[in-house]
């Protein structure tokens, strides 16, 4: 990343005193890390740091530390803000209404609209995690247990476990340096990707249950119905997508999950070859080549027909 932006980035954090950290709506677990992981730093650094999301923090990270911090809105004025892991401003939902554009910001996604005054994006990194494991330092921000085990969070998550086509030699290095702060990786790898309850595992249920594939693409759909029916109490598609992505017969995966506001959660998986962040790009949404998402208005037959439509133009042009 460009020296002189880090320099920029230095002086805004370190010139203020309250400070405001947030992310995307939805939040997964690179937002969540990203989050905590600066916040907890700021703080150690003697910073005033509210950190607020609008969905707040998914059960599944509950455990980390400083989550119970984490706010659906923020309270005063500031003298920074600061937006992590969000490639779009949209995205970050309400949290903003009635405060000044962001100070800084800070992403990995190829899709980055930049927003901020100061934008640090860095599109080759893994996760936003990754980046800040390397940033803190040169920030002047120190790490610690807590925010080890946040960044190592959203390292896993947006890997998948090390398994996605974006890996490289550079995410396996922070793995290792934050592992050194006493983080059990198995027990952390179990919590935060292996682990479900019973009411998402019967969600997969419903969605399974209509699954299709044609031309190597394969998707399902999520109703509010399918959700009342499990009693399922989340928003999204309790990592689904992630299950369809591992069909060897298709290239590319997405999921349809139906919202209360008349709106559809769209979410893409693809192999090496196909750029699913074109087609979220088109529909408001970003991400990068084998994964993105968008959220699109309308009814759920609707969105899921040109939803469909777009993504067989990239395949079969």
């Amino acid at each position: 990343m460009n020296k002189e932006l880090i320099a920029d980035a230095f002086d805004i954090l370190h010139q203020a005193q309250r400070i405001l950290v947030t992310s995307h709506v939805r939040p997964d677990g690179d937002a969540i890390g990203s989050l905590l992981g600066l916040g907890l730093a700021l703080q150690d650094n003697g910073k005033d740091v509210q950190m607020i999301m609008a969905d707040g923090v998914p059960k599944s990270f509950r455990h980390l530390s400083g989550s119970e911090q984490v706010h659906r809105k923020p309270k005063g004025t500031f003298d920074a803000i600061v937006v992590v892991d969000c490639s779009d401003l949209g995205r970050v939902g309400s949290v903003l209404d009635d405060l000044p554009d962001p100070d800084l910001s800070i992403d990995h996604h190829i899709t980055n609209l930049p927003f901020a005054r100061v934008n640090l994006v860095d599109s080759d990194a893994t996760s936003t995690t990754e980046m800040l494991t390397a940033l803190l330092p040169a920030l002047k921000l120190s790490l610690s247990k807590p925010i080890a085990e946040a960044l190592l969070t959203g390292l896993i998550t947006d890997t998948l476990g090390f398994r996605t086509t974006n890996m490289r030699p550079q995410a396996l290095r922070a793995a290792a340096d934050l592992m050194a702060f006493g983080i059990d990786l198995p027990v952390l790898y179990r919590k935060v990707l292996l682990s479900r309850s019973y009411h998402a595992a019967r969600y997969w249920g419903r969605g399974l249950s209509n699954l299709q594939l044609e031309n190597r693409i394969v998707w399902t759909s999520l109703t509010l119905d399918d959700r009342q029916a499990v009693d399922y109490p989340g928003r999204d598609d309790a990592d689904l997508i992630n299950v369809l992505s591992t069909i060897e017969d298709a290239d590319v995966a997405l999921i349809f999950v139906e919202q209360k506001d008349d709106t559809v959660k769209v979410s893409w998986r693809s192999r090496p070859g196909f750029d699913v962040a074109k087609v979220a790009f088109q529909f408001g949404g970003g991400g990068h080549k084998p994964a993105a998402g968008a959220e699109l208005e309308g009814p759920l037959d609707e969105v899921q027909q040109k939803v469909l439509e777009a993504t067989r133009a990239i395949m079969h042009p």
